[in-house]
């Protein structure tokens, strides 16, 4: 099972194009600072506007890295079935340990719909595969009771859940047991999340913060809640800054501070603007990041 602080990776851009050094540089400091697992190619990765060939392309550079160090579970969601499959299949073949599949956006299946996209990618492609729930992006809601269809498909094995309702995974974990790998997707509440059932958190912070986020994770899960609640109460300015305007414009911006990246995140999404660079950077500061 995957557990513990899991980064969904930004995605460097230099001029236009995907900087495959910054890149494997970021994925190698991430496994050196102690992130258990990580996702390229996931909302935080602009997926959306990176091409096919990009997409492959991260997903390879991130494994070639990552391989033996770490787990690398690949984005791999698309509102159409077919091109989620494809994904997936690529995701496998490059060596992959699970995959991540965002609920379809925009045209808002029903739950019979979402139950047979999810069937349709498990069936078709022999790796684990992680439900991303975000009915914030995605306008529609993976209700408990899809959930439990979901679960009894061998290789459906948990969700990232980003629908800050902090009932839905003791709802889930009721319904499922333990064994169905429930993953935060909600920075400010990860902790939270834990205690209602989960085991970690696939994260936007950790890009910038990921000692002190697999820290705060090892705490919680050693039982440390002392150490676990001063790094919570240390990393929460940070959460909501990383948060201020879209994302990942503004963990973008952080990562520049550290020389991790530039800036820049492709259209429609701008970068941060002025008001939120001069809070990002109270912010990293205040965590003692610069």
């Amino acid at each position: 099972m995957f557990k513990g602080s899991i980064t969904a990776l930004i995605t460097p851009f230099r001029d236009g194009t995907v900087d495959g050094k910054a890149f494997q540089d970021l994925v190698a400091w991430q496994i050196a600072e102690g992130t258990n697992a990580l996702v390229p190619c996931g909302t935080t990765g602009e997926s959306p506007t990176l091409s096919h060939a990009e997409h492959h392309r991260v997903v390879e550079l991130c494994i070639e890295v990552a391989k033996g160090k770490a787990p690398v579970i690949a984005g791999a969601g698309s509102n159409s079935t077919d091109e989620a499959i494809d994904l997936a299949r690529h995701a496998k073949k490059a060596g992959a340990d699970a995959v991540l599949v965002v609920a379809p956006y925009y045209n808002k299946p029903s739950q019979e719909g979402l139950f047979r996209h999810y069937e349709a990618i498990a069936t078709a492609v022999d790796i684990p595969l992680i439900v991303y729930n975000i009915p914030g992006r995605s306008v529609v809601d993976i209700s408990v009771e899809t959930f439990v269809r979901l679960a009894k498909i061998p290789n459906i094995i948990g969700v990232k859940d980003a629908t800050a309702d902090l009932a839905r995974p003791l709802r889930m974990r009721v319904a499922l047991g333990e064994g169905f790998c429930q993953l935060s997707g909600e920075d400010a509440t990860a902790i939270p999340f834990n205690a209602q059932g989960g085991v970690g958190c696939i994260s936007v912070t950790s890009n910038i913060a990921p000692g002190l986020c697999a820290r705060m994770q090892a705490a919680w899960a050693a039982g440390d809640l002392v150490t676990c609640a001063a790094i919570n109460q240390k990393l929460m300015p940070l959460h909501d800054a990383m948060f201020c305007e879209t994302s990942p414009a503004p963990v973008k911006f952080a990562a520049s501070l550290l020389g991790k990246s530039s800036p820049d995140v492709r259209l429609p999404l701008v970068p941060a603007s002025a008001a939120a660079q001069s809070r990002i950077e109270a912010a990293m500061k205040a965590a003692g990041l610069i």
